[in-house]
């Protein structure tokens, strides 16, 4: 029964949207990452991302990590500028020494611009946190 699932909060992991020079094409990207600040690694990383807003839905992507190691971070995917304009969600599933855990992370339209960088956690760089 529903009421029998214990659900696990997700604590210490975290999805980032982060600003970085890109040298070969001379140009400011927004990248996203994956962050673990526990001290324990998380394992088979499973995160599915997509882009909405009414009837506007983006392609779905999906990305594997075997491995992302206690205090680390990882390079989950390149965010083109057209998408600040709708919602952006990333589905991050894993298993850790809690058990399996997942938690949607979600950048609403718009909450990505450079003004709104803050540091973050483990990566030592400015970004936005997911919600």
């Amino acid at each position: 029964m529903k009421k029998d699932i214990e659900i696990t909060p997700v604590e210490g992991v975290y999805v980032a949207a982060v600003l970085e020079y890109n040298k070969e094409f001379q140009m400011d990207d927004w990248n996203v990452y994956v962050i673990n600040e526990n001290l324990y690694p998380i394992e088979t990383v499973l995160i599915v991302s997509k882009g909405f807003e009414g009837k506007k839905i983006t392609s779905t992507f999906r990305h594997n990590l075997k491995l992302l190691p206690a205090k680390s971070y990882a390079k989950v995917e390149l965010l083109q500028p057209d998408l600040f304009e709708i919602n952006n969600e990333f589905s991050v599933s894993f298993f850790s020494e809690k058990g399996f855990l997942h938690h949607n992370f979600l950048f609403p339209k718009r909450s990505i611009n450079e003004a709104k960088r803050k540091e973050l956690p483990v990566m030592k760089e400015k970004g936005i946190l997911a919600q």
